[in-house]
Formats: structure tokens, C-alpha cells, sequence
């Protein structure tokens, strides 16, 4: 047992395999060589490794600076105190929602020529999700922010750059006159690259429960009327005290007030987002959130169901110490097929499939997949204790269900795309709840020799 749990944590992924620092994390003794505005923070270890101190705003400043520069080619700079991002974790959700938009789970109204346009809530001054979406991929942005000083540094960090300046719109949200104290629509914690993370789960976080967001404008009042978006994203407020948010000595990244605090906290900003969302609804293609603690991501996934949202998506950040989490949701009707199969260097053959309608269960959607193919003449082994029906069918009895027309009261669909089958083709299908209220369906060709290209499932 302790083996296999070992065997998980070193399998567990760090980064995303986009991501510029994947293979290359940030050399501080080459940064230090090529830019001497950083040399002087960095200092070597016993073992002659460099490091810096994260407990120095200046420092991590600098780093962030630097990375920008050498690696984007972004020229970018905070004043003191501002909240002071880190650039691999920042790429981690730019390419997170890469695979979202590029996975075609949600279609794409094409009449935009192919161009991409995100809404950044709460950019602060650094301005990191526009300016690395921009250069990394070309999308534009439209970022939001409350105080003047966040407007006017993300301005020139955009101005700053002018070989991707027309692709940000910096845009100030007016605060309402029943704000009661200063929430920020820009958040994050003031923690480091390899130590940033959040306070313990220990607290006491049983006060927040009844909160509601109260704060300036997130979305609604913001989008204009008519406009559509691709995606949004944001780092909320985590904290619901400005004492909370200090909680770790051990690291020192800036943020003031209204970009780490709101009654409520992160729990009661991201809910406002989801009540947006049910207003301004497809306006968005995807709806996205940074979430700093678990508990707080099942509550939310369960509240967007009560809201009737057609996808759910979640992800888990993990960049050194730093655990974070990508909630994502749409109200878009999913398109109605799976992720294009592709075949190992093995030969098995794998499906997956998202999207089934809310009131089928796992158990009815093996037992329709179990009918449907006994209705071609194919053999079927149902496991309902384990979510998995094991299927053999020959050439004619594939052939039978792509010739026949027949509909069942789940209506599950087709089976397409079938060529030369072997004599004997055994495949599995596996459906699990993935997290409440979402069931996903994988399926796998057992057949390792199988000269079968491609074999899809649709169901509806």
C-alpha cells in the first residue's frame, strides 16, 4: 500500500506540458549572468544552487521582471505593494484554457474569423493574463479593474508593448455607491513561485458560509450589450481579512487589499460570477475561475449545477508547493460527439466521451450501450458492480448496427466509421461519475491487433 501511494505523488503532474518552464524551470544563475538588476538577489546554497529570497518583494519582483523579458519578451513592471505574479503558474491556466477552447467540447460560432477574445476580471496592475495571452497566442482581451492605480499600471504595461497593444482593452468598472468597503476585483495570494500556497484548511472557514458578494461589478454592468466572448478567467479575492491573507511569513509577492480581500472571500466572488453567468449566459463560450481552496470547488460545482449549466470542467494547478484548482462551466449545448480517438504505439484504440444529459445515470447509459449492441448480434458481459460492459462483435455485426436504424428510449445513437473489423473485435466501455453530476464514458479496444482505424460512439 505505502508503494502505490508513493507511485501516485511521482506520477502526479507539475506543470502543464505547454508550458515554456515544463522542461526548462527558470535558471536563476543564467538570469542573474545576462541581467544584473537581478544578480544582486540571488545567493547560492551549501550545495551551490541558486536561489532568492521570497520573502523580498523586490526579489520576486525582479524575477518576475526578468522571466518576462527573457522568456516573452514583455517589458512589465508593478510599483511597490502591487500584487506581483508568478509567470509559470500564470502560463499553467493560459494554457488550461488553450485545451478548453481547442477541445471543441463547446462549438465555436465562426463568423469571428478564428480570432480568440478573452475577458480577464480584475487584471491588477500587472496585467500577466492579457499580456501572456497575447504573446503567447495572439488572443485579445478585454481586462477589468476598480482602482486607479491597477488602471493606469496595467495601462502601461500594455502601452509598454506595442507589438500586442491593440489587442488590450484596459477597462475600469465603476464602483457602485452601495459598496460597502473595498473588495477587489483582482486577487491573488502574496505567495512565491515555490512556496505560494494558501492557508491551512485548518481555519476556521464556517463563518463565510452565509456571505453574499457585495461589492463593484463583475461581469454584469462591465460586458457591454451585444458583446461575446470566447472566455473569461480570474483570480479572485482568496481571503475574506486582510490578517488572513498574511498568514504565510514564509513569502512576500505584494497585493493590497483590493486585490486579496472580500466579505466572504473567494467563495462569495466566484458565486457572483456564476449568478453573471445565468444572466449574460452564452455571451461567454466558457466561464473560468482560479479556486484556491477544495472545499470551496465542490461547492461551487454543485452550485452551478442547481444553475443548469450544460459542461462543468475542473483542473488542478500544481506548480511546486502551490496547489490551486480551474473551475470552468458553459451554457452552451455541447457538441454532440467525443474527443477524436487516436491509437497508441500499442495499437488499443480509446474513446472518451463527455457531455451526457443530466438525467441519465451511469447504470442507464451501460444498459443502453448493453441493448444497443445485442441488437446488432454482438455479445455483452454487464459488470454493474464496476461500471463496465465488455463487448465482442464481428464485421457483420458492426455493419448490422451502422444498417439498422434503430432508436431506444435513452437514444443512444450510432456506431460510424468502421472499417475492416477482425473476426473477433472485443472493446470495453467504462462509465463512472466523475464528480457529481457528471458522468464521464471512456472505451477502450481490447484487441491489440486490430486493424480497426477509428470506431466513435454519439450519445444524446
Amino acid at each position: 500500500m505505502p508503494s502505490k501511494k508513493r507511485r501516485r505523488k511521482e506520477e502526479r503532474p507539475k506543470i502543464h506540458p505547454k508550458n515554456k518552464y515544463s522542461d526548462n524551470p527558470p535558471d536563476f544563475a543564467l538570469l542573474a549572468s545576462l541581467y544584473p538588476t537581478f544578480k544582486p538577489f540571488v545567493f547560492y546554497t551549501r550545495e551551490g544552487r541558486p536561489r532568492i529570497d521570497w520573502t523580498d518583494f523586490n526579489a520576486t519582483r525582479e524575477l518576475t521582471r526578468v522571466l518576462l523579458l527573457h522568456d516573452h519578451n514583455l517589458h512589465w513592471w508593478i510599483p511597490h505593494g502591487q500584487l506581483c505574479p508568478t509567470v509559470p503558474n500564470r502560463s499553467n491556466y493560459i494554457h488550461w484554457i488553450e485545451d478548453l477552447l481547442s477541445s471543441h467540447i463547446i462549438p465555436r460560432d465562426n463568423t469571428d474569423g478564428g480570432n480568440v477574445r478573452g475577458f480577464d476580471i480584475g487584471t491588477g496592475a500587472n496585467c500577466i493574463y492579457p499580456l501572456l495571452g497575447a504573446s503567447l497566442l495572439g488572443w485579445s482581451f478585454v481586462a477589468s479593474d476598480m482602482t486607479d492605480v491597477a488602471i493606469e499600471w496595467a495601462e502601461r504595461n500594455v502601452k509598454n508593448n506595442p507589438n500586442i497593444s491593440e489587442l488590450i482593452e484596459i477597462r475600469k468598472v465603476k464602483c457602485s455607491q452601495n459598496t460597502l468597503s473595498p473588495e477587489g476585483l483582482s486577487g491573488e495570494s502574496s505567495y512565491s513561485e515555490e512556496r505560494e500556497g494558501l492557508p491551512s484548511s485548518s481555519l476556521d472557514i464556517s463563518a463565510s458560509e452565509d456571505k453574499s458578494y457585495y461589492g463593484p461589478a463583475i461581469l454584469v454592468d462591465v460586458v457591454r450589450d451585444g458583446e461575446t466572448f470566447d472566455f473569461c478567467m480570474c483570480n479572485p479575492p482568496f481571503f475574506e481579512s486582510f490578517e488572513e491573507a498574511g498568514l504565510n511569513p514564509k513569502t512576500s509577492c505584494g497585493g493590497t487589499y483590493e486585490e486579496m480581500v472580500c466579505p466572504g472571500g473567494e467563495k462569495a466572488f466566484i458565486t457572483r460570477i456564476i449568478e453573471d453567468s445565468v444572466v449574460l449566459k452564452q455571451s461567454f463560450r466558457w466561464y473560468t475561475s482560479m479556486v484556491g481552496r477544495k472545499v470551496n470547488l465542490k461547492f461551487l460545482v454543485s452550485k452551478l449545477r442547481e444553475v443548469g449549466v450544460t459542461v462543468v470542467k475542473t483542473t488542478e494547478f500544481v506548480q511546486g508547493k502551490t496547489f490551486r484548482w480551474g473551475l470552468a462551466w458553459s451554457f452552451v449545448p455541447p457538441a454532440k460527439k467525443i474527443v477524436t480517438p487516436h491509437v497508441t504505439e500499442k495499437n488499443i484504440l480509446s474513446f472518451m466521451l463527455e457531455g451526457i444529459q443530466r438525467q441519465f445515470g451511469a447504470i442507464h447509459v451501460l444498459q443502453s450501450v448493453e441493448s444497443f449492441f445485442l441488437a446488432g448480434g454482438a455479445s455483452c458481459k454487464l459488470n454493474a458492480s464496476s461500471f463496465v460492459v465488455d463487448i465482442t462483435a464481428s464485421a457483420d455485426h458492426c455493419n448490422a448496427l451502422l444498417n439498422n436504424d434503430v432508436k431506444y428510449i435513452d437514444e443512444v445513437a450510432s456506431c460510424s466509421n468502421v472499417q475492416e473489423a477482425p473476426s473477433n473485435l472485443c472493446f470495453r466501455i467504462l462509465v463512472f461519475q466523475q464528480i457529481p453530476g457528471t458522468l464521464l464514458v471512456k472505451g477502450s479496444l481490447q484487441h491489440r491487433d486490430s486493424a480497426l482505424s477509428g470506431f466513435h460512439l454519439l450519445f444524446s
